[in-house]
């Protein structure tokens, strides 16, 4: 089951897990569409692999699977 971090570890911006505009790479890497399309330019700094965009978890799945509250913040990433 994915994680679905809460923020984008370049920026720090939100991102809520019901919400469209997070992008993962295959470790769960979090990113938002602005460092994506951006600086990142669709790759993850961390491990070089491709962004794709991260599945939204609603309704009862959110509420029996919540949101990882753990927040990674690495700016230099």
């Amino acid at each position: 089951m994915l994680e679905m971090r809460p923020g984008c570890e370049r920026c720090d911006r939100d991102l809520p897990a019901d919400e469209p505009g997070a992008f993962i790479c295959s470790f769960e890497c979090t990113f938002c569409d602005e460092c994506m399309d951006g600086p990142l330019d669709g790759i993850c700094p961390n491990c070089k692999g491709e962004l794709e965009p991260r599945p939204m978890r609603k309704g009862a799945a959110l509420v029996s699977h919540p949101a990882s509250m753990k927040r990674v913040f690495n700016p230099a990433g």
